[in-house]
């Protein structure tokens, strides 16, 4: 993990990257130290079968457009602006309509972070953060669908 001093207090940080179907279920994760950019943990959150593939504007990039657009997987990332030429409101209807669809993957960092409090790191080392993540963020796979696999008439007391 990286680390900061500011006056007398350290701080630690870390990113948990989730790959995610369109239920905001979580298939696949990685963790890394908060300094590492989005865009270079796709290859590890993919799984191979996608058919569409949503994110927000950290994992935009034209390359990876165009491979998965080869592959047949429609690229629904949302784009970025520059400053010297903003996005038309085309485009930011575009990418409204698919933070819709991409904000279902956020459920489970909902999940994790305030319903089970792992909004702050316990320990300093990347290791053991990332075994509490994947054991956190596995519940919360189940925890998501605890209606759908209750059996018939029955009511969830959660």
């Amino acid at each position: 993990m990286r680390q900061t001093k500011r006056g007398n207090n350290w701080y630690f940080g870390m990113k948990v990257h989730v790959g995610t179907d369109k239920r905001g279920l979580t298939h696949s994760l990685t963790v890394t130290d908060a300094a590492q950019a989005d865009i270079t943990q796709l290859p590890e959150l993919i799984h191979g079968e996608e058919k569409e593939l949503y994110g927000d504007r950290a994992y935009w990039s034209e390359e990876n457009r165009e491979a998965f657009t080869k592959k047949g997987v429609r690229y629904r990332v949302n784009r970025r602006g520059t400053r010297s030429r903003p996005l038309s409101d085309q485009w930011l209807e575009y990418d409204r309509v698919r933070s819709k669809v991409r904000a279902r993957g956020e459920d489970a960092f909902h999940v994790v972070k305030r319903l089970w409090g792992f909004d702050k790191v316990r320990y300093r080392g990347l290791t053991k953060n990332g075994a509490r993540a994947y054991t956190l963020f596995a519940p919360a796979n189940l925890y998501l669908v605890r209606k759908k696999l209750l059996p018939a008439g029955a009511r969830c007391a959660l």
